[in-house]
């Protein structure tokens, strides 16, 4: 039985499918397109889908949406008379789209499909399970656990911002639903506007900023006791009633008031790219800890309803790695599983799970690697030597082929140890919005000027934002406070307090920009202001090529460890094909360039001809 999943039409379109229960592939429209989040229907990610599964459309069993459009439409609907006249200029933008495009949502997805290929409607069964299901299904099913609670939180599905589910076998059931408006996702993401980023983009961007507030100020616990005062009413059993006289996501095209917030916390909310100021970090830092306290709550409840060993996590606010670090260190369950494209990507997987597991009943197979069932994430596309030298030959391009991989891996070894920040594209691409190693930046986790050079001159982001640590998987505990794994980089843990190094005299009272370059650890380049680091454990079952390299490093340099970083600039999706890494090294300062068994020099390449500048090309994210 093939199914085919899609998500779609509001953020990181996606498409996925699974034959027999087994996920072959996936992967975001965004990749394809290089437009970041693409919302777009995913045409060219269901033909690699349909391609690497060997199968035309006609093939497929079932086409899965991932939500329910008119539940949505009518808690559009709804929302808006509960709210009126208020959100009268939302309502006359919105409501021509629904009535014209999303309202007929099967024409549309017929239509998406017989782009393709001509559709046998006939033949192919079109699903919609709801989108809190789709998450739940996501991260339960291809889970190694028999049984589990599970927790998806996000913005908004239909009607749902959060449920508690039990998953046993091939079943999921429903326990708790929170519903619209009160979302904790769109709290959060309230904040990162107010902090001057985008919303459904730069919520990581909050999260990473919140430690460099000082969480013993006075600032910290005033902003903390506002938000819990005014904004949000935190319940034991992980409900939560957000105060809507200061929100305006219900009914507006702004996420909050804004005057009523700079009334609130004493400050206007800050203009994207304009300087950040130790008030936005406390700000973020209260925002994180409240966040982190409903999280708390929300699992109790779970494990008090299902009195589980394990827990599952989807939805975007499972992308928030701190919290869920946190959540781990607690001990409250054996293990978490957080699927790892967790937000709406994710949702094309987890409605094809659905579809095979609910609605025809089909029973689940777990595999003996006691991680998952995703083969680490990379489900994505894959290129050939051959395919990697066509486009080194039209780049005329200077390069290195080494046939042994062992030597390959002993070379790239050495060029990273010697301080060479490195391009990395091998194998299958990773699927959700973390780079795994297989499309990735590499260095050195030793070198104390690697966060400032890769930030700075490579990513071009703000320099404030930490770089995560790939390690052996058995390793890891030499050189990080975690016994188990992380595969997909979602959990943050303390560095090794024997590897910290202290802090100044005053280091809490020096501005954002003092506080950047100190060194912290004996891994500088990935110990964050708060002595954190987002952890990814490289297992030799799901990527025996970079384990193997850690390996070398370890070899050369004593380190199982080194920085991974998305291979792309800041704007633009992850690189998918050959052309898309070479153009992406060309843009920027990195020293090297492996693609395949291919060693690409900056220093030996023709000279970059682009005239068009990637700053133009990507939209700041």
């Amino acid at each position: 039985m093939t199914i085919l999943g899609i998500s779609a039409y509001y953020h990181d379109a996606a498409a996925a499918i699974i034959q027999d229960g087994e996920v072959i592939a996936a992967a975001q429209e965004e990749r394809f397109t290089r437009k970041k989040h693409d919302a777009s229907f995913p045409v060219h990610a269901i033909r690699f889908c349909l391609e690497y599964a060997g199968c035309s459309l006609n093939d497929l069993d079932a086409v899965v949406f991932y939500e329910k459009p008119l539940l949505k439409f009518e808690r559009l609907l709804e929302t808006y008379y509960a709210y009126a006249p208020r959100g009268i200029k939302s309502f006359m933008l919105s409501m021509p789209v629904w009535l014209k495009e999303k309202l007929f949502l099967k024409k549309q997805l017929w239509d998406g499909l017989n782009s393709i290929e001509k559709a046998d409607k006939k033949k192919i069964k079109l699903l919609f399970p709801e989108h809190h299901l789709s998450h739940a299904a996501s991260a339960f099913f291809p889970s190694a656990y028999e049984r589990a609670a599970i927790l998806t939180t996000d913005g908004v599905g239909e009607w749902a911002t959060l449920s508690i589910c039990v998953g046993e076998g091939n079943k999921i059931r429903v326990l708790k639903e929170l519903d619209f408006p009160h979302s904790l996702g769109l709290f959060y993401s309230a904040f990162t506007y107010y902090c001057g980023f985008k919303v459904n983009s730069g919520e990581y961007k909050l999260m990473g900023l919140a430690p460099y507030g000082d969480e013993n100020s006075d600032s910290v616990k005033r902003y903390n006791e506002i938000i819990k005062n005014k904004l949000i009413d935190l319940k034991a059993d992980g409900s939560l009633f957000l105060h809507q006289a200061y929100f305006n996501y219900a009914v507006g095209l702004r996420m909050v008031n804004d005057a009523r917030w700079e009334a609130l916390f004493g400050f206007p909310k800050r203009v994207a790219e304009a300087p950040i100021e130790q008030h936005h970090c406390d700000l973020a830092l209260a925002a994180q800890q409240v966040l982190e306290e409903a999280v708390m709550n929300l699992a109790r409840e779970a494990k008090r309803l299902t009195n589980a060993d394990y827990l599952c996590m989807a939805g975007g606010v499972a992308l928030n790695c701190v919290a869920n670090g946190k959540l781990d260190t607690t001990g409250l369950f054996k293990q978490l599983f957080i699927q790892p494209a967790a937000g709406d990507a994710g949702g094309a997987l987890g409605a094809a799970y659905a579809a095979y597991h609910i609605y025809y009943g089909k029973e689940r197979s777990i595999k003996p690697f006691d991680a998952d069932n995703l083969k680490g994430a990379f489900l994505g596309t894959a290129f050939t030597d051959t395919q990697i030298l066509t486009t080194l030959k039209k780049y005329q391009a200077a390069f290195t082929h080494i046939e042994k991989e062992e030597e390959l891996l002993q070379q790239v070894a050495a060029l990273i140890a010697a301080g060479n920040v490195t391009g990395w594209h091998q194998g299958r691409m990773e699927f959700g919005p973390r780079a795994l190693g297989a499309r990735s930046i590499l260095a050195d986790a030793r070198n104390p000027d690697m966060q400032k050079k890769i930030n700075l001159k490579i990513k071009h982001r703000e320099g404030f934002r930490p770089f995560a640590p790939i390690v052996l998987a058995e390793e890891v505990s030499n050189y990080f406070e975690h016994e188990g794994i992380s595969p997909y980089m979602l959990l943050v843990k303390p560095v090794k307090a024997t590897r910290q190094l202290p802090l100044p005299p005053g280091f809490e009272s020096k501005t954002l920009l003092d506080k950047l370059y100190f060194q912290r650890s004996d891994m500088p380049a990935i110990t964050h202001v708060d002595y954190s680091a987002r952890i990814q454990t490289v297992h030799r079952e799901t990527n025996p090529r970079l384990w193997k390299l850690l390996q070398q490093m370890k070899q050369q340099t004593g380190y199982a460890v080194m920085v991974n970083t998305s291979f792309n600039v800041r704007g633009e999706p992850i690189v998918n094909t050959p052309e898309d890494a070479y153009r992406c090294f060309m843009r920027t300062d990195m020293d090297y360039l492996v693609m395949g068994n291919f060693i690409i020099p900056k220093k030996d390449q023709p000279a970059w001809k682009e005239k068009a500048d990637w700053k133009n090309e990507f939209e700041l994210d």
